[in-house]
């Protein structure tokens, strides 16, 4: 019989311990990571990574995260041109869109899975005073998307909002507003898009960032600047509990409705598909959707997981996402770069010859009291004159009879403007193309003064041209005009008996559009609501 080896005892525990590390590296419970992942993500995810160690030590798998704003991911994306095996944003919506019209001989990401991780809406936080005064003149206190676009025209409304260039957050609620004023509770269509409807929501911005993370940090930095932030409810929310503020923001989810963002995470190779796996079946445990949502204060996307009381809002009135690339091109090209200046002109050229006497008139008048607020529907609320617009009113008969321009600061300009335009002085002819003459030559001054400004043109008539130049002088005047002046768009509203013909190859001419007060469903209020200040 043999003697026992003193050293069995020691290769044997040896042996166990090799055994363990092997069935640990299997498990993916190592001290160390066995698959490490490139991950392009959306900046905000920046707070995840407590959670996103975790998940390393647990499942073997290390996220090796880039970061950046949301859109500009998903142009990076669209490229083809990365080494990345996964993506993971607030939102693939932009994403997706684009890659359906993406360029020729480009090579878009191919998406191969998508599950949504945790979920937060785009919505409003308002300071104390300013949600206090807007939800006393709204009946039931519940506000709408209609009532922060007319409180920013008012100038009550200040806002700090993303780019919507770069930011998700900024596009969703740009998407947002746009699809309550386009008033169809369904997708947006390139024909629901109108820059008239954006432009008072947008003189209300006085801060921006190229994305919703920045965007926190300097509205933080700089209180009083602004008395609102449009972002995610998750951001507000840790705002809110960050102790940076001196009083936390309210938060309004719009009674009109809300985009909300799922933060998909998206598998790019399929060769990583094993480890992509194991990543979502962490993420999406029940412990770990709960401690998603303690950290971050994004809702969960399962039901087993407690609401925290923060949460408890109903999105029970989600907005629809576009699913036509032409309706993002229009809404960002109309929106254009928050940094630079909104406000714009817009030249009203009216017929005050003797035929608008009475009822005709009177139904001017109405139509400015309507853009100076009057009108309280909620289509109204988009399109009101705005903080900073500059409006310039010329009655004209046989000639120019007299003008007056005011830059919109309060009530005072347009009492002014209403009394301007409510005061008598008619003539017996009417010189459409000359008054369209003497409009392009204001146009023309301001724009050697302010090359910047935005002008466009608004031609009501209730007769035919008698006096004055006739249309074909008048063309052949802006032809000879600037580039720029003749970029300036007008359009013509055909009210009473005037020309339709005639008003449709002006509006031809200068790239604008007629609309006809005079259909049996319209008026000279809805006329001027559906064209004023786009251009």
């Amino acid at each position: 019989m043999r003697a026992p080896d003193p050293r069995a005892p020691g290769l044997l525990f040896t042996l166990c311990l090799v055994l363990l590390a092997a069935l640990v590296s299997c498990s993916g419970g190592g001290s160390g990571p066995d698959t490490t992942l490139r991950v392009l993500a959306s900046d905000e995810l920046t707070d995840m990574k407590p959670l996103l160690d975790q998940l390393t030590k647990d499942t073997g798998v290390r996220l090796d995260m880039d970061y950046e704003p949301t859109n500009d991911a998903g142009d990076t994306l669209l490229t083809g041109r990365h080494s990345y095996d996964l993506a993971w944003l607030s939102s693939d919506r932009y994403f997706r869109l684009k890659a359906k019209r993406a360029a020729a001989g480009t090579h878009p990401a191919t998406v191969v899975q998508s599950t949504s991780i945790m979920r937060s809406p785009v919505v409003v936080g308002l300071t104390p005073d300013v949600a206090r005064q807007l939800r006393d003149k709204t009946p039931g206190g519940r506000l709408s998307w209609a009532d922060i676009a007319d409180a920013a025209a008012t100038g009550t409304l200040r806002f700090g909002m993303a780019d919507p260039r770069h930011s998700n957050s900024g596009l969703a609620a740009l998407v947002g507003v746009a699809t309550a004023a386009a008033g169809t509770g369904s997708a947006l269509r390139p024909t629901d898009v109108s820059c008239d409807r954006l432009r008072g929501f947008r003189s209300g911005q006085t801060l921006t960032a190229e994305s919703s993370r920045a965007l926190l940090d300097v509205f933080a930095a700089r209180p009083g600047r602004t008395n609102a932030l449009i972002t995610y409810e998750s951001e507000l929310l840790t705002l809110n509990a960050s102790g940076r503020l001196k009083q936390p923001l309210q938060i309004v989810h719009p009674a009109d409705g809300m985009i909300l963002s799922d933060y998909p995470l998206l598998l790019l190779d399929p060769a990583r598909r094993a480890a992509y796996d194991r990543v979502v079946s962490w993420l999406t445990a029940t412990g770990h959707q709960r401690d998603i949502m303690r950290r971050t204060l994004r809702r969960p996307v399962g039901t087993a997981v407690p609401r925290d009381p923060r949460l408890a809002a109903p999105l029970d009135n989600a907005l629809y996402f576009p699913d036509d690339p032409a309706v993002l091109d229009r809404l960002l090209a109309d929106y254009g770069d928050p940094r630079r200046r909104a406000a714009d002109q817009v030249i009203f050229l009216l017929d005050f010859s003797t035929s608008m006497r009475g009822a005709r008139t009177t139904a001017l008048r109405a139509a400015f009291a309507s853009l100076s607020g009057a009108d309280s529907s909620a289509t109204a609320k988009f399109v009101r004159f705005y903080q900073g617009e500059r409006l310039t009113v010329v009655r004209f008969g046989g000639r120019p009879l007299a003008e007056r321009t005011v830059t919109v600061r309060g009530p005072a300009d347009l009492t002014t403007l209403a009394d301007f335009v409510a005061g008598g002085g008619y003539d017996d002819a009417t010189a459409v193309w000359s008054a369209l003459d003497h409009g392009y030559g204001i146009a023309e001054r301001t724009l050697s003064e302010d090359p910047g400004r935005t002008v466009s043109l608004v031609l009501m008539t209730d007769g035919e041209n008698n006096a004055g130049i006739d249309r074909a002088a008048f063309a052949g005047r802006y032809r000879a005009r600037p580039a720029d002046v003749r970029a300036v768009h007008t359009y013509p509203v055909h009210f009473g008996e005037a020309d339709a013909a005639e008003l449709r190859a002006v509006a031809a001419l200068t790239g604008g559009r007629m609309v006809d007060a005079a259909a049996p469903d319209s008026s000279l209020s809805t006329a001027f609501k559906e064209i004023r200040g786009c251009s």
